[in-house]
């Protein structure tokens, strides 16, 4: 890893990353229609390379879940090529202008969408990873940093020689794609410490690396963090729609970030849903871990400790616990959940909402499995990740959450007064300064403008039906008052003459 020049390859990507954010979104999208091409093309390639990290997890005594995870296969192949595909039919992210409005100085202000710029990914034991990334990064303008896992490094490398390939056959920065050998930790961190080329970091992986990279890094960080997936039984749910939505949730994958990991059962619903479950589970070879109420219930199952609470086991284990409402549901959620994907399967509509709005997570779940928090299953195409942060995105990211708002400003010469100079100014000055300055705009307009701009923002007043008459009524009393204003100023000049005279001549 010493002779890998980590700053040279960042300023390599910081260069792609400015010729990409001027292309059009047909040539990016023409490079995607061309990866997925190139990834059927050499099947073969592909598929000799992943067994060879598919023999090292074996002979490492990998567990299966994990040996899931990290397997490719014809199959797998098209859904990837698919999921490319369905990137390059989505929208254009890139250049889209909201939210255009004309401030009273007549500066015409707005936001258009930009992509980030570098993107670094570091991730484990997931081939899949590799082209859903550089697809998204693609499509959204930015080049992109992968750094996969020791266990992946054959796939990678095979995927990133592919990538690289059909990128230059589009005619795109080949760097636009940088496919890292694995990196040791002191590598990570010269990486992670790339301030002003990389502009985000996202971290895609186990518990472990998540930390590893949010305390080293020094630039921006999206955290995917574990996946501790509950899912609820509520007081009169449809049990035979329970039974489903378990197993699926945990025995699908049992590897993803998005499979149930705990079950919580409302107490009405223990004794009816539980010992069906337990047979069902264990048949498909699941070990269960059960609190004290649910073990008489689940014979065969284990009992739980409490470091089953929260933990993601990505295996065929499932922690099951009995509560007493939904309140101690969410509860429970709300102390071991990790913002990923929580469920509930219920029959009521006011409990379903509550579950909506309170529980925290990433995505919210009503009579589905949590194995529906996913890119592709939510309409993105791929996902590079699924935010657990908050902050810029949360939940699965697709090609828009990898771009950025940018504010833009069209003016005709204006100029910034400082608030105390406005103040001082007239009001009647500012006003003929700014009804000038709409003359100046009208003036440039074309006679059919003109018409249309007069109407719109000039009408001719409306006289009302009888307004002439009104208007005459309120002069003629006008008059009125002005005349007795005027005799009664006579009067009281007449009075004060009558008593100035002598008492003898006011008789």
């Amino acid at each position: 890893m010493d002779s890998l020049d980590l700053p040279s390859l960042c300023r390599r990507a910081r260069e792609a990353s400015r010729r990409l954010a001027v292309l059009d979104g047909a040539t990016r999208n023409g490079a995607l229609l061309a990866i997925a091409e190139a990834l059927l093309a050499a099947q073969d390639e592909l598929l000799a390379a992943n067994r060879l990290d598919l023999d090292r997890a074996r002979q490492a005594g990998t567990a299966e879940a994990l040996v899931d995870r990290l397997a490719l296969d014809p199959s797998r192949l098209q859904a990837i090529a698919r999921a490319v595909r369905e990137v390059a039919a989505q929208p254009d992210p890139v250049g889209e202008i909201t939210g255009m409005t004309r401030r009273p100085n007549g500066l015409l202000v707005g936001q258009v969408r930009v992509p980030l710029g570098v993107v670094a990914m570091i991730y484990e034991a997931r081939p899949n990873v590799t082209v859903d990334a550089a697809a998204l990064t693609l499509k959204s303008g930015n080049a992109v940093l992968l750094r996969g896992g020791s266990d992946a490094r054959s796939s990678n490398e095979a995927l990133g020689k592919v990538l690289r390939k059909a990128l230059l056959g589009a005619r795109l920065p080949e760097d636009s794609v940088l496919v890292l050998p694995p990196l040791d930790q002191d590598a990570t961190r010269t990486l992670l410490a790339q301030t002003g080329l990389i502009d985000l970091v996202i971290p895609r992986g186990g518990e472990r690396l998540i930390r590893f990279v949010t305390e080293h890094a020094r630039v921006p960080v999206i955290q995917h963090y574990k996946g501790v997936c509950h899912l609820y039984v509520d007081q009169g749910a449809d049990l035979a729609m329970a039974l489903q939505l378990v197993e699926n949730g945990k025995t699908q994958r049992p590897g993803t970030c998005n499979a149930t990991e705990c079950l919580l059962v409302h107490q009405d619903e223990a004794g009816a849903l539980l010992p069906d479950l337990a047979r069902r589970l264990l048949s498909l070879g699941v070990e269960l871990r059960a609190c004290p109420t649910s073990l008489p219930l689940m014979p065969g199952a284990l009992p739980a400790s409490d470091a089953d609470w929260g933990q993601e086991f990505l295996d065929k284990i499932l922690a099951i616990k009995v509560v007493d409402s939904l309140d101690g549901a969410l509860d429970h959620v709300a102390r071991f959940g990790s913002n990923h994907s929580e469920a509930i399967c219920t029959r009521s509509y006011e409990r379903s909402q509550r579950w909506l709005r309170e529980v925290d997570a990433s995505c919210a779940l009503v009579n589905a499995s949590t194995r529906f928090n996913d890119g592709g299953e939510l309409g993105l195409g791929a996902e590079i990740g699924i935010s657990t942060s908050k902050l810029h995105a949360y939940g699965p990211m697709g090609a828009q959450h990898l771009t950025t708002l940018k504010w833009i400003v069209q003016g005709e010469g204006q100029i910034r007064r400082l608030r105390h100079q406005h103040q001082q100014q007239p009001h009647r000055l500012r006003q003929q300064h700014q009804r000038r300055q709409h003359e100046e705009r009208e003036a440039k307009l074309d006679p059919v403008h003109q018409r249309l701009h007069q109407a719109v923002h000039h009408p001719q007043p409306h006289v009302r039906p009888g307004q002439r008459q009104v208007d005459r009524a309120a002069l003629a009393c006008d008059r009125r008052r002005q005349a007795h204003r005027v005799e009664q100023r006579r009067l009281l000049q007449q009075v004060v003459v009558v008593v100035g005279l002598p008492a003898h001549l006011r008789r």
